[in-house]
């Protein structure tokens, strides 16, 4: 088949005009660059010298190929976070799980097709902590002709959530290992890579106007003498009165769970993670680390400038950075010193407005786009999954923290697992990932004493086509807290959650099995729990963790071996000539 190549060179912003195409080239240089925040400079690892990086525009069908190569001195990798990658797990990404990483000096074609998907999806490092400024948004539109299920917008607006810390995020992370205590909390929230205005610093290298005045930081916005900035390091959105814009909402944030919010705005969801959903109307979003939502903007409010603002969810004891990011909406011939229209954020543990937010989720579920639930499962699993406390000598207090799927934290293997699986190499994992919790307990009540965790590089094994049933059950070992969890290499339904420990009798009886959302990512509520169904159709190894970064360094991670079906197209595709070697 002839077809129109776009190669796309340093940039990340550009849409390409779309041809009858089906490749889609891109070149990701990984390079240092000297970024400028909160009045501070530091080195941050980026993709071609942007934060965020460049965004991946592709149809649906599309074959992408992109040719990374590393130009710093960390170890790189990139997880097409939300791609199902079928038959190509050697181009998903996570380092020892499914590929060695991208040595100093070395590259590597990442060559995947978008299959049956469209909507916003986001790519990041998969290694380390290199994920906090390498990461960019991946849209994929609908096949050439194919309309959205939902109004046509007049444009569309790409926003990409964040953290930044004024350290380095590999030596923050570092130190935590070493010393067994948790990481230092990140410095402020972004915006398109921007905090906006923040406390003990006027402006991001970026002189301040004489208009410019500066008053005490309210993280609430509810403060009307908030902070007046003519030339704050704030992301802008530019509309016109009357137009409907298609919001594209990502959550890159390395830790933190965030609320989104447009002052006297509304946004109408109609898709999350890549599906369609029914539509709902909201004034507050919801999104975890990994997530991403699409909603539409009807810009119906006076001409004037509007107040954007992300801030951290926490409903337990864990230190979160509890700094707002600021960005602003302006409708087009809004005068320069209008006042800014503010907007009451939740609050920091408002856990009723997340309880909403994921209720209202439902799939589309019509003709073009259905919602096929497993009805039958072939493997019901139960996880508890949640963070404790090990001994460790040569730690900071004698001890370590820990994370830990049914008790085992998943410790890194040097070769990578999807390699050791596809060439019969022993020693690298065991299939004996337990199913359900060795000793069971009063998961979100008094835990045992002496429940230590142990370690191993376990993986559970699948046959090809069969159905799976995973209860994700949070516990209060340590804490209680909200965890992100994703699913590599396929999506799963969303049939049921709720608090304190899962009913096994009573819970199932009200499962959602007939439009519950799908998705790649989702929230397990604090000392709660959700329940999730997905057909194992995609043979390779899928990486299955908390998606707090943290969390998954320390342990709380696993991952799922799919087997090959009976036939070719069944099963996975031979690795790739250039896969990088450990």
């Amino acid at each position: 088949m002839v077809c129109w190549v776009r190669t796309l060179l340093f940039i990340s912003v550009l849409v390409p005009a779309f041809v009858e195409c089906r490749i889609r080239h891109y070149h990701f240089n990984v390079v240092v660059k000297n970024t400028t925040k909160l009045c501070s400079t530091k080195p941050i690892v980026t993709v071609n010298g942007k934060f965020p990086g460049p965004r991946l525009y592709a149809r649906e069908g599309d074959n992408v190929l992109v040719r990374l190569t590393n130009h710093v001195q960390y170890n790189v990798t990139i997880h097409w976070h939300g791609v199902r990658q079928l038959r190509t797990g050697w181009s998903d990404g996570p380092a020892y799980i499914t590929q060695c990483p991208i040595q100093p000096g070395q590259n590597f074609l990442y060559n995947f097709t978008l299959t049956g998907q469209r909507g916003t999806l986001l790519w990041h490092a998969h290694i380390s902590w290199l994920r906090s400024t390498v990461h960019g948004a991946i849209v994929i539109l609908p096949k050439k002709g194919v309309p959205y299920p939902f109004p046509k917008p007049y444009k569309e607006k790409v926003i990409v959530l964040g953290e930044w810390w004024k350290a380095d995020t590999e030596a923050v992370v570092k130190q935590a290992t070493q010393t067994g205590l948790p990481p230092n909390i990140s410095d402020a929230h972004t915006i398109n890579g921007h905090p906006g205005p923040v406390p003990n610093c006027s402006s991001d290298g970026i002189s301040i106007g004489p208009y410019t005045t500066r008053v005490p930081f309210d993280h609430n916005c509810k403060n009307r003498n908030f902070l007046r900035f003519v030339n704050a390091d704030a992301h802008t959105l530019h509309v016109e009165t009357g137009k409907t814009y298609l919001l594209r909402v990502i959550n890159a944030a390395v830790n933190d769970e965030l609320f989104f919010k447009i002052a006297n705005h509304n946004l109408t969801v109609v898709e999350v993670d890549a599906c369609y959903t029914k539509p709902f109307e909201t004034d507050t979003l919801f999104l975890g680390p990994g997530q991403t939502t699409t909603a539409l903007l009807k810009a119906d409010q006076g001409i004037g400038k509007y107040l954007i603002a992300i801030s951290p969810f926490m409903d337990t004891v864990v230190a979160v950075d509890n700094l707002t990011g600021i960005g602003y909406l302006r409708y087009n011939h809004t005068l320069a010193f209008t006042p800014t229209t503010f907007v009451a954020i939740p609050a920091v543990n408002a856990t009723p407005v997340t309880s909403v937010f994921s209720d209202s989720l439902r799939s589309l579920n019509s003709k073009q786009y259905p919602a096929n639930v497993p009805l039958t499962i072939d493997h019901s699993l139960f996880f508890t999954i949640g963070v404790g406390i090990n001994p460790c000598a040569t730690c900071f207090n004698g001890s370590r923290a820990v994370a830990a799927i049914n008790n085992v934290s998943f410790v890194m293997p040097t070769t990578a697992i999807l390699q050791a699986h596809y060439y019969g190499i022993n020693g690298v994992f065991t299939d004996d990932f337990p199913a359900k919790p060795a000793i069971p307990f009063n998961y979100t009540g008094t835990p045992p004493s002496g429940l230590q965790t142990m370690n191993g590089t376990k993986v559970y094994r699948l046959a090809y086509n069969s159905t799976v049933q995973l209860v994700i059950q949070g516990n209060t070992i340590i804490a209680p807290e909200s965890h992100p969890t994703h699913l590599h290499g396929s999506n799963f339904f969303v049939v049921g959650r709720g608090v304190g420990n899962f009913d096994p009798e009573k819970d199932p009886l009200k499962f959602n099995l007939v439009d519950p959302v799908e998705r790649n990512t989702v929230s397990v509520p604090t000392a709660g729990w959700t329940a999730i169904r997905f057909r194992a159709d995609n043979p390779g190894v899928w990486f299955f963790h908390c998606h707090l970064e943290v969390h998954t360094t320390w342990g709380l991670k696993m991952a799922f071996l799919v087997e090959n079906g009976k036939d070719p197209n069944e099963s996975i595709e031979p690795p790739p000539t250039d896969l990088p070697k450990c």
